[in-house]
């Protein structure tokens, strides 16, 4: 016997009939209410949400990236690109926490774009270069290992694996409980590095050294790839547009917290409450930290992460070792290994939720929907898992080098995403003001919309077109494909599911936004006031 889901019929425009059975073919029907498929558990409290949100994927790209972005660009340089990419992950994110305020499901924002601009587009989306982020971040961490043993590269990988793929195969509560400890260690670790750099900054290291803003004049607060060293401000023009590369990395994966909805308690209240604190955590942990290692770390030494990979050191260790700093940099060291293995771990979690998503919406091989009894949607898990042991080729490549590969192969996925994200969220934004729906009574809406998505898709269409740029002053074949391969698999799986599946662009009086989708008192339970000194303090952290 067929399974049957309620789905949204696609007719004429001003003709949308809603149905409570109708069977998918393959003439673009999408399937809406996969209710009695959708097995995962709202298991997830407000505190795991919240510090997912605050601290969930910051790991190597900020403690690794930021050094190779300073060497690249000078600290004012790299400064001016995190500010830049940060403003367009802001957008992202503002744009996906208003549609999943209205839809906190399973599939979250490729579902939101099959659901409201193509199918096609969301069967593109994101998974592979979500997916590639978890043996990225198990290369850096092999970086930050080799500090101290550079000798057993493949023992490091394959236990770090292990554990990975357990803290994701046991259940949706052992990997929040571990991000909810990681996180509050990460932010220690981060807070820690932005005090001391101060301290360093001022003088009050062994050496005893005030630097202030020397760096800055010398050896300058720019500086370039090389690639035009006649015109010195064209030069640093490119050492800034460079950088957008380890700044994407540096913020990539922030919208797993909406990922995360479906698996919440209290998604709406609790996702919007999340949403809200993401531009302070931007401005504080990834604009504040670059600037303080920009201080700290002149953009010519030596040590600094290169694109050829000649050190294994992060930009705040260099500085606390010029410094005089003895014990500090290895404790630091092995904070930021933790971090980068966080950061893994939320990958892994999140990729794994969107293949899930997809097979519930048949764009994906059924078998990936399986769950556990617990709510684990194993399959996808196992699936996700895999990708993990890509880390292995750090032993015969260098955890350098697959670093930097998976660096840039993750980075163009992500802005693919958030270039979906945006584009999503404009036909989102038509669809409700055709249809007379007041977004205003959501429990999330930024009132800079619709400019916000419009800024982050122009910006990463910039991003995509332009983030290889310097392969072609020295072109050579590995970093070109690393760089634009993306280009190519995203259009080529559009057109595959468009073509095969005969898919159209919703128009905004056929968009459906209530089939499938929980009503508030499902979802929404009672809040409960804090009461007394400490239920306070944990109400404003949390």
């Amino acid at each position: 016997m067929e399974e049957r889901y309620g789905l949204q019929e696609r007719k004429k425009s001003n003709d949308v009939i809603h149905v409570e059975v109708l069977q998918v073919n393959s003439s673009g029907d999408l399937p809406l209410d996969v209710s009695s498929r959708d097995l995962v558990k709202r298991r997830l409290k407000q505190r795991h949400i919240q510090m997912i949100a605050i601290a969930g994927t910051l790991g190597t790209g900020l403690f690794l990236g930021s050094g190779s972005a300073i060497h690249t660009a000078g600290p004012l340089g790299a400064l001016i690109a995190f500010a830049l990419v940060g403003s367009v992950t802001y957008a992202s994110l503002c744009s996906l926490g208003e549609m999943t305020s209205l839809a906190p499901i399973s599939g979250s924002f490729p579902h939101f774009a099959s659901r409201w601009v193509d199918p096609a587009l969301g069967f593109a989306n994101y998974f592979l270069g979500n997916v590639l982020s978890v043996p990225g971040e198990i290369a850096g961490a092999q970086i930050l290992i080799s500090l101290w043993d550079s000798h057993h590269a493949a023992v490091y990988t394959v236990v770090l694996c292990i554990l990975l793929c357990a803290t994701n195969i046991f259940g949706v509560i052992y990997f929040g409980e571990t991000e909810f400890a990681f996180s509050i260690l990460k932010l220690m670790v981060m807070t820690g590095l932005i005090i001391v750099g101060l301290v360093i900054d001022l003088g009050g290291a062994p050496n005893h050294q005030r630097l202030g803003f020397q760096y800055w004049n010398n050896p300058g607060a720019f500086a370039g790839p090389g690639l035009e060293l006649r015109y010195p401000a064209l030069d640093s023009f490119l050492g800034i547009w460079s950088v957008i590369t380890q700044a994407g990395f540096a913020y990539q994966g922030i919208e797993i917290v909406a990922v995360a909805a479906s698996e919440t308690e209290n998604p709406r209240r609790n996702i919007a409450k999340a949403i809200r604190r993401v531009f302070y955590r931007i401005l504080i942990f990834y604009i504040l930290g670059v600037f303080i290692a920009g201080l700290i770390v002149p953009s010519n030494n030596e040590d600094l992460l290169t694109s050829t990979g000649s050190s294994a050191e992060s930009p705040f260790v260099i500085a606390m070792q010029i410094s005089g700093i003895k014990v500090l940099p290895a404790v630091v060291n092995a904070g930021f290994i933790t971090s980068a293995f966080s950061a893994a771990n939320s990958f892994l979690f999140c990729s794994s939720r969107i293949l899930y998503g997809l097979a519930l919406r048949k764009q994906a091989p059924q078998f990936f929907a399986i769950c556990t009894k617990k709510g684990v949607p194993i399959v996808a898990v196992l699936c996700s898992c895999a990708f993990a042991f890509l880390s292995l080729m750090n032993i015969s490549s260098g955890a350098d080098t697959v670093f930097n590969w998976f660096q840039y192969l993750t980075v163009m996925g992500g802005f693919f995403g958030w270039l979906s994200i945006n584009i999503t969220y404009i036909f989102f934004y038509r669809g409700l003001q055709c249809q007379g729906i007041d977004r205003r009574q959501l429990h999330y809406w930024n009132p800079l919309q619709p400019w916000l998505s419009v800024w982050g898709a122009i910006w990463c269409m910039l991003f995509i077109l332009t983030n290889g740029y310097t392969v072609f002053w020295d072109f050579n074949t590995s970093g070109f494909l690393t760089s634009y391969l993306n280009i190519p698999l995203f259009f080529g799986l559009f057109l595959f599911w468009k073509i095969t599946r005969r898919t159209t662009i919703w128009k905004p009086d056929e968009m459906d936004f209530t089939t499938g989708i929980p009503t508030c008192e499902e979802t929404e339970g009672p809040e409960i006031p804090p009461k007394g000194f400490w239920q306070h303090i944990a109400a404003v952290l949390f």
